[in-house]
């Protein structure tokens, strides 16, 4: 199935998707508080989500997606990442990985097409999960912050 072999190659590959992105993370003009992070750090979120996509889509709740991404949300707030920035790195990953799909050249068929956008519908719930998540634990931090303030 094609869309098991991509995710094995995107897994296989994920070292390369990693260093593409971070190349981009610490220079792209829509996330430049990122660039004063630990580029260990970003390594190994960003690599964590390549290297673990299999489970990652193929997880059957939320339970993982939810525990991951709220407590990124709510380290980025207490680094004071702001929002859109958090937003626009996860956006990025997503286009780094799809930008690797497309150009695997695997898709030599209509069956393997269709498997192609399949893998996509999955790559596209995962991340809007996480994105959720993401801004969810954003809020909730930055709530708790406002209460600890207020105090």
């Amino acid at each position: 199935m094609l869309a098991a072999r991509l995710v094995r190659m995107i897994e296989d590959h994920a070292e390369e998707l990693t260093r593409g992105l971070l190349d981009d993370l610490v220079k792209n003009p829509r996330t430049p508080a990122y660039h004063r992070l630990s580029r260990d750090e970003l390594h190994r979120r960003t690599y964590d989500v390549y290297h673990n996509l299999g489970r990652w889509i193929g997880e059957k709740t939320e339970a993982a997606v939810e525990s991951v991404y709220r407590e990124l949300g709510r380290v980025r707030c207490r680094e004071h990442i702001p929002l859109s920035e958090v937003v626009e790195a996860l956006v990025l990953v997503k286009g780094h990985l799809w930008d690797y799909i497309l150009a695997s050249g695997l898709v030599e068929t209509a069956v393997d097409l269709y498997q192609e956008e399949e893998l996509n519908l999955m790559v596209g719930h995962f991340f809007d999960k996480a994105l959720y998540h993401l801004v969810k634990g954003y809020e909730d931090e930055a709530w708790a912050e406002l209460r600890r303030a207020a105090s």
